[in-house]
Order: C-alpha cells, then sequence, then structure tokens
C-alpha cells in the first residue's frame, strides 16, 4: 500500500510536493517527475473547479481539478444546473480497489 491509499483510506486527499523545485507532483509519487528531487506530502485543498461532467442512469459524475493541476473523476452530490468552472468541494474520499472520490456543489 502506497501513502497516497493509505490517506485516501482515512478520508484524506494528500500529493506529493518537490522540496526542491516545490513542483507538484501529479500522480503522487516517492520523488519528482519534474527534477528526480526528493518529496514532502501534504494536504490538498477541498477545493476544487468542475472541468467536466456526466450523467448515467441518475448519477452525475464529474472531473474535478485541484490547485491547478490536479484533475480527479469522481461522483457528483448536488442539483443537475451544472456549469464548467463552478465551486465543487471534496465531500469524501477513500480507497478500495481503486480510488474513490465524492464532490458537492457549493
Amino acid at each position: 500500500m502506497t501513502r497516497f491509499e493509505d490517506e485516501l483510506k482515512n478520508n484524506n486527499f494528500v500529493c506529493s510536493e518537490c522540496v526542491k523545485c516545490k513542483h507538484l507532483v501529479w500522480p503522487p509519487s516517492d520523488y519528482c517527475n519534474k527534477c528526480f528531487g526528493d518529496v514532502i506530502w501534504r494536504p490538498v485543498s477541498k477545493k476544487a473547479t468542475l472541468v467536466e461532467f456526466s450523467s448515467k442512469d441518475g448519477k452525475l459524475f464529474c472531473i474535478g481539478e485541484f490547485e491547478n493541476n490536479i484533475r480527479v473523476f469522481g461522483t457528483l452530490e448536488g442539483n443537475s444546473n451544472l456549469i464548467r468552472g463552478q465551486n465543487l468541494t471534496l465531500k469524501y474520499c477513500n480507497y478500495d480497489e481503486m480510488p474513490k472520490f465524492v464532490f458537492q456543489t457549493d
């Protein structure tokens, strides 16, 4: 189990950030994918921007972008009057064989 997966299991969304060049490493890794420097693990903001959305069988799905860099796929709770670029909040995250992200509209 990786640090990222362990943190998700505890409802903590974290990412690695390079100590040397300050690059936010995504997907998360134990080294920087830009300069190969050492990383620290830090929390990711719970605030996101709606990039894309879709629905199937009454369930809403979306791609949320965090910190102008990190994009994740998840489910969306809230109304169906969605507009790309609107604010979202990460309500819940988990890991059970794969990452799970649940957003809500602001």
